[in-house]
């Protein structure tokens, strides 16, 4: 099994500490939707839905996630609820939908919404980033009530909010930071048909170009990507930029994408999520570190397993979560409450890990397994699913009903760093399940 560090003393079931890669949450912890920014105190924190149901988006509480390397994060859990402990939204029992935060003199507002009958907007507030956010207000939207708030300050002071679906709509907020100045409502600031804008907005400025960060339509019929608009004043025209990451392909049954940008000490970044569990829901907050160029265009990223981190080690344990491109029926899936596995593999199904850092070499292969009825094969390729095998795994039918083994195969020669790609093989459905994965010299 898998083991994370828990904080001890008062804090235990509030906060816990964990180490990541991608995706930065830990087994069984499906935070989406992730709003990043970047507060005086140095950390980066990141502010998102709470998923908990293959039924349903979203649930009714929101974490908040903090780093000061974005290899090691902190869940400080339960900093804002709309039914049940520390319910702040005594109008709704609605689930929450994706918030987003902004700080200004003093004060932290998350912002957030409910798909309730009224799509209901509001703000709470508290005297740190991390919360608990209390006292949760409605926010009139001027009957433009939609989803997916965002707020972003100028360097004037001005406090801009956009929100929507289908067409991103904005408008100045006035000095508390409460209310909307209705007078300035814009709808149409971004489309669909222009800018293949579906919702979840995040506004950025770098070099005097406001960045409107967004769920992006306009590949598979689906909003899989990140994409961007940019402009010159914030409330725009905004000119289509294109696309900063995809993650189709990481879960046979992923529908959307939502994220942002931010800079952090002097790397910009992309955070986006991936679905898991064959599902739409159940999302997992993921990064990638990005470029810009010198026109301020930014260059597309893939998912990797690596995220903000280097290569992995490939002789350290790799957990079967960190895949990062699914092909076919397989899917990441929750196996007990702190683990999830490679699981629902059929034939020809594959599982990429990209990178792995092989050093100078290694000479074994590790897996831990859990067989299904009949068995099967695991093929282990490098840099393209398509390559030649340099390491073959055979895994007999199952004797004990959720048996987990350890299954060892010589590989042929490898060094440096390469994208891992595991082909399954074998008869019938759900043929076995993958928990993790290491190489020994």
């Amino acid at each position: 099994m898998k083991k994370h560090i828990f904080l001890i003393g008062i804090f235990i079931s509030i906060a816990s500490a964990i180490w990541a890669q991608n995706p930065i949450v830990p087994p069984g912890v499906y935070v989406a939707d992730p709003s990043a920014h970047v507060w005086n105190d140095g950390k980066l924190y990141i502010y998102g839905s709470l998923d908990e149901s293959t039924d349903y988006y979203c649930s009714w509480r929101h974490h908040v996630l903090s780093s000061t390397d974005l290899l090691n994060w902190t869940i400080l859990r339960d900093r804002f609820a709309s039914k049940g402990s520390n319910d702040q939204v005594p109008e709704s029992d609605a689930l929450l939908f994706a918030p987003d935060c902004q700080f200004k003199n003093g004060v932290y507002y998350l912002y957030y919404c409910l798909p309730d009958h009224l799509y209901t907007a509001g703000v709470a507030t508290a005297p740190n980033p991390a919360g608990p956010f209390m006292n949760g207000k409605n926010i009139d939207l001027g009957g433009y009530n939609q989803i997916d708030p965002c707020v972003f300050i100028d360097d004037d002071g001005q406090a801009y909010y956009m929100w929507g679906q289908f067409t991103a709509k904005m408008a100045k907020l006035l000095p508390n930071m409460k209310e909307l100045d209705k007078s300035t409502i814009r709808d149409s600031v971004l489309t669909e048909k222009e800018h293949y804008f579906h919702e979840g907005g995040y506004m950025v400025k770098r070099n005097g170009i406001y960045y409107f960060i967004y769920a992006h339509m306009g590949r598979s019929y689906m909003p899989t990507c990140i994409g961007y608009a940019t402009a010159t004043s914030p409330m725009g025209p905004f000119k289509y930029g294109g696309v900063i990451i995809d993650n189709d392909g990481c879960d046979p049954g992923n529908w959307n994408n939502h994220g942002s940008i931010v800079e952090y000490k002097g790397q910009w970044y992309v955070f986006y999520h991936r679905a898991t569990h064959g599902s739409k829901m159940m999302r997992k907050a993921c990064v990638e570190p990005i470029t810009f160029n010198a026109d301020g265009s930014i260059n597309e990223v893939e998912m990797t397993s690596q995220g903000a981190g280097g290569p992995l080690n490939a002789r350290q344990q790799i957990d079967a979560e960190r895949a990062c491109l699914l092909h076919g029926n397989v899917r990441i899936q929750m196996c007990a409450a702190d683990n999830e596995e490679l699981g629902g593999i059929c034939n020809e199904d594959r599982a990429a890990f990209k990178y792995l850092n092989f050093g100078q070499g290694v000479k074994k292969v590790i897996l831990r397994v859990k067989p299904g009825n009949k068995g099967g094969k695991i093929d282990l390729v490098l840099d393209s699913p398509w390559s030649g095998v340099v390491a073959s795994v055979e895994v007999l039918a199952r004797s004990k009903q959720d048996e987990w083994l350890t299954l060892s195969a010589a590989i042929k020669p490898v060094t440096g760093v390469h994208a891992l790609w595991l082909n399954f093989y074998g008869a019938g459905d759900s043929l076995f399940a993958v928990d993790w994965l290491r190489f020994e010299e």
